[in-house]
């Protein structure tokens, strides 16, 4: 640890611990000493200068907070003496001219990814199976049972293989070996995939659909077509029970508005329409076997970096996420649009406080506006509820270091870099244009990532200091750690260390091209993102409305 201490902005009047700080410590900084009137954990914000009651606390160059009791020059920061305040923002942009980084090193490389006939760039290759109604989850699991064995998808279960052994161990009188297996070296079935160029079928349920509003229905409708029309799809298969809200007609209508040059197959089925369970399950099994025999036909092919679109999601944050990853993140993210890629920020709760920053970025008066319309209909709509965005932080934040929206927020945005936004998306938009994309999603991470991919996200970064499993079922999900501890800790789902930025090994700019290649790898199917290995297919569609 080359420091222990980082001031982030030099307009902050709060200085953050790198590493675990005593009370009675004390520490320089620009030749300043401070006392430590209290034990500071690394993650955690102390004081460097006396503030009074009301005083603004100033961390990335921003309002995060106000002070609410005196806090003494070396006082730690508290949900007990500093609550949540932002600086207000007038909706009119001051554009900036932006300085792109250099990308000569990537310049001239590919990644190897299926071509789709509308121009879109795979990084994968799934077929996918997904109800219209929550009437037809059952069915859903019935053809998930009968083809991802069967096909030889599903991944060696080495629990399954575990308990196995330790039946036979069991059956053979052997009671004292149980306690000795390891389930890591217990013996799993070897792979045996039929179609070596489809990555996996994957079967998604919900719980939408009918009983909602009819917005809700639109909505869903809305996604599951940016799903159809992600890159990372060869083709679906639609179950409709026949009388629900979210009619295959909707489907059609937003599919045709995404892209109404669709060349992908897309089968649809209705059991209303087709009588019995086993007539429809038949039909459905047997149409989308054949499909994927035409689904396997194609394979990787070099295809540029501009094809690359990269969703940017945080979640289980902590007081290093807005030091380390998300910064390097952010760095990625201008990389790929210098390139002539396409990136989304999302989470709007999580972009609380930097509103106006957001708003100078924006390349139209348009988009400005939108944005702001979005937000403010959006806090509206939590404050109607009795909550707000304040609300936002998880238990888990505020323990390591994250006390108020607005400081969560300020370290958020930073996964967006420093290049223009080019566009302004309500939920279930799909991305089109080149450059960074903000899309209007709710800080959840499931239900954020789940939006992601259906705008049409072929890669997902998700930044963590806590650790999180979270995944997507079409699109990967790459973990990039905030700090060592958690990297090492939970090394099965983090696929990305960029604890060296606060040890002071390694640079933003450096992570940030590491975090790049490690890109290129997993779109050219060289490596898997961990989320993948572990199966988790996370799909929560946002329901905004009402249940009727």
């Amino acid at each position: 640890m080359k420091h222990k201490i980082l001031k982030i902005h030099p307009k902050d009047n709060v200085l953050v611990a790198l590493t675990d700080l005593k009370k009675g410590d004390q520490v320089h900084f620009e030749g300043k000493p401070i006392t430590l009137s209290h034990d500071v954990k690394a993650k955690h914000k102390f004081a460097e200068e006396s503030l009074s009651i009301d005083d603004n606390i100033f961390m990335y160059g921003i309002i995060c907070g106000k002070a609410m009791h005196p806090i003494m020059k070396g006082e730690v920061l508290t949900t007990q003496n500093v609550a949540h305040k932002t600086e207000e923002f007038t909706g009119k942009r001051q554009s900036k001219a932006w300085i792109a980084p250099d990308i000569s090193k990537w310049n001239k490389l590919n990644f190897m990814g299926y071509q789709r006939g509308d121009g879109q760039v795979g990084t994968a290759n799934y077929w996918l199976v997904i109800p219209l109604v929550f009437c037809e989850n059952r069915n859903i699991e019935i053809m998930k049972d009968a083809f991802v064995e069967e096909l030889g998808f599903a991944k060696p279960n080495k629990y399954k293989a575990f308990v196995k052994q330790m039946r036979e161990l069991y059956a053979q009188g052997d009671k004292e070996k149980i306690s000795q297996l390891n389930v890591e070296t217990v013996e799993r079935d070897q792979d045996n995939k039929l179609f070596k160029n489809i990555d996996g079928i994957k079967f998604l349920t919900h719980q939408g659909g009918c009983g909602g509003i009819r917005q809700d229905s639109d909505m869903l409708c809305a996604l599951i077509a940016g799903y159809i029309n992600n890159p990372n799809v060869a083709g679906a298969t639609i179950l409709s029970l026949g009388c629900q809200n979210a009619q295959p007609s909707i489907l059609k209508d937003k599919l045709n508005k995404i892209n109404p040059e669709l060349k992908k197959p897309v089968l649809l089925f209705e059991q209303q329409k087709e009588g019995t369970e086993s007539t429809l399950l038949t039909n459905a099994i047997q149409q989308t076997f054949l499909a994927l025999t035409e689904a396997d036909q194609i394979s990787r092919t070099p295809a540029p970096l501009s094809k690359l679109t990269i969703g940017l999601e945080c979640g289980g944050s902590d007081g290093f996420s807005g030091i380390s990853a998300n910064p390097s993140v952010g760095h990625a993210s201008d990389l790929i649009v210098a390139l002539g890629g396409k990136t989304i920020l999302s989470e709007f709760p999580e972009l609380c406080g930097v509103e106006q920053e957001l708003i100078n970025r924006c390349t139209t008066d348009e988009s400005a506006e939108k944005f702001v319309h979005l937000m403010r209909a959006y806090a509206a709509s939590a404050e109607a509820v009795g909550s707000g965005f304040d609300m936002n932080p998880s238990p888990g934040n505020i323990k390591d270091g994250l006390i108020t929206d607005a400081m969560k927020s300020a370290g958020a945005a930073k996964k967006g870099g420093t290049s223009p936004i080019v566009d302004v998306l309500d939920y279930a938009e799909y991305v089109v244009k080149p450059g960074l994309n903000l899309l209007c999603t709710p800080g959840n991470d499931v239900e954020s990532t789940t939006a992601m991919a259906g705008s049409g996200a072929n890669i997902i970064l998700f930044t963590t200091g806590l650790g999180t499993p979270t995944g997507n079922p079409v699109t990967p999900v790459l973990k990039v750690s905030s700090n060592h501890n958690l990297a090492e800790k939970m090394s099965d789902i983090i696929d990305i260390n960029t604890g060296e930025v606060i040890s002071g090994d390694k640079t933003i700019e450096e992570m940030g091209e590491e975090i790049l290649e490690q890109i290129i790898e997993v779109a050219s199917g060289n490596k898997k993102a961990k989320a993948m290995e572990l199966n988790q297919d996370d799909f929560i569609p946002w329901k905004r409305g009402v249940s009727l």
